[in-house]
């Protein structure tokens, strides 16, 4: 497995993958419908939000219908010949501090029949040289109590809990278990 930039050439393959997600109810069917109405409607400006280290690609909608600014970010496909799931790094220039609608600089999903090959721990370890390469002293990711695959794969890349926090209403408003990676 592989992380890759997302390419015009991939599409087709992230689209079948979200398409089985959602089918298999082992996704945000919302977010998932929302990627592949933009992707529908405009495949290259999809693609260009999926890599935008200068946060130039627009506002970005939330949940509750109000926009706000985006910040840098970069996301990337786990390949291993076809679309294994996606992990994403968001920061701002010169702080490790995040706005309150992102919850950590690192989030990743990897799909359910992909699952149990260790793509989320590798993805992971791979996309740490990205903060690394911007002097980043930590990174931060965010998971739900129960799920324990997330923290094992946090914990094997060196995070270690930083803090038990009720996350913001606009993200649920349930516990949640905030991990920093120290670089």
């Amino acid at each position: 497995m592989k992380l890759i930039r997302p390419e015009e050439f991939h599409l087709t393959s992230y689209v079948a993958a979200l398409n089985r997600a959602i089918d298999l109810g082992t996704t945000n069917t919302e977010r998932a419908q929302r990627k592949l109405s933009e992707i529908a409607a405009d495949p290259e400006s999809f693609l260009a939000k999926q890599e935008d280290p200068e946060a130039l690609s627009g506002e970005l909608k939330l949940s509750d219908g109000n926009y706000v600014p985006r910040i840098p970010s970069k996301m990337r496909f786990l390949w291993d010949g076809e679309i294994c799931g996606t992990i994403s790094f968001s920061w701002q220039v010169g702080t490790t501090q995040l706005p309150p609608y992102y919850l950590g600089h690192i989030g990743y999903e990897v799909f359910s029949w992909k699952r149990g090959k260790g793509y989320a721990t590798e993805s992971l370890r791979q996309i740490l040289s990205e903060p690394l390469e911007l002097g980043m002293p930590f990174v931060e990711l965010v998971t739900n109590p129960e799920n324990l695959s997330s923290q094992r794969v946090i914990t094997k890349n060196g995070g270690v809990l930083h803090e038990r926090f009720v996350q913001p209403e606009l993200h649920g408003g349930k516990d949640g278990l905030r991990y920093r990676i120290y670089l």
